[in-house]
């Protein structure tokens, strides 16, 4: 069964938005966890608009499935992920300001760059994934700089899904089957949601892990945090 890395940057936000810590993201990672949840994910940016660097350090001690920590590799970033050694490290490129994750890595451009990155985490023990599209060459290239995994920037999927869901799944399921020859143990994410979660992970072969943050998040506000969860857990199973 595909796992279920829940995102909690947008339990963060509401937080941030009042100050104080309400809702407690120390609580809602364990009730994520509680509740079926198989991992808590992160992603810490450099001005902390909702996921605190301090948050990462209050949260390594109580998360008891995995813990996955995403963000661009800046030195910052870097001692924050060996200072508090995650199960998972992903890395994006994300330029400092922007909104959500929109693109994924060019492994050829960045080529030496993170095999830099990836052998000081490595040195760790800290399992590392990059945040990639559906392009068989840069999953090959993401081989090349010693990563374990590639996470599959889903966007365009969710985008196309309702227009026609098997053209939408076509390069996901393409790009799949080349992390698999080439050795890449897969996750997806962004934008996967109630309606196209199903779907995606019937027709992704070798499917290890999604990340999941806003959609969850906001339909826990219409059916509550533990059914929302075991629903998304059904899509899967």
């Amino acid at each position: 069964m595909t796992k279920l890395s829940v995102n909690i940057n947008k339990v963060a936000t509401i937080r941030n938005a009042r100050g104080g810590n309400t809702p407690n993201l120390v609580q809602v990672a364990k009730d994520c966890e509680r509740f079926g949840a198989q991992g808590i994910t992160v992603h810490p940016r450099p001005d902390e608009r909702h996921i605190r660097y301090q948050d990462v350090r209050e949260l390594k001690p109580i998360v008891s499935t995995e813990f996955n920590i995403e963000g661009y590799p800046s030195n910052d970033f870097i001692d924050l992920v060996l200072q508090n050694k995650p199960h998972q490290v992903t890395l994006v490129p994300d330029p400092p300001g922007v909104l959500t994750s929109n693109a994924g890595w060019d492994t050829i451009t960045h080529q030496q760059m993170l095999k830099e990155k990836v052998a000081l985490f490595k040195e760790e023990g800290i399992r590392t994934s990059l945040f990639i599209e559906t392009n068989a060459e840069h999953i090959k290239a993401a081989k090349d700089t010693g990563a374990d995994r590639v996470e599959l920037y889903t966007e365009s999927f969710a985008v196309d899904y309702a227009n026609d869901n098997e053209a939408a799944v076509k390069p996901y399921r393409e790009s799949a089957l080349v992390a698999q020859e080439v050795g890449l143990g897969l996750n997806a994410g962004h934008d996967l949601n109630l309606d196209n979660l199903a779907f995606f992970a019937k027709n992704v072969p070798g499917l290890l892990e999604v990340s999941i943050g806003h959609a969850l998040i906001s339909d826990a506000l219409y059916y509550g945090l533990e059914n929302t969860i075991q629903m998304y857990l059904a899509r899967l199973s």
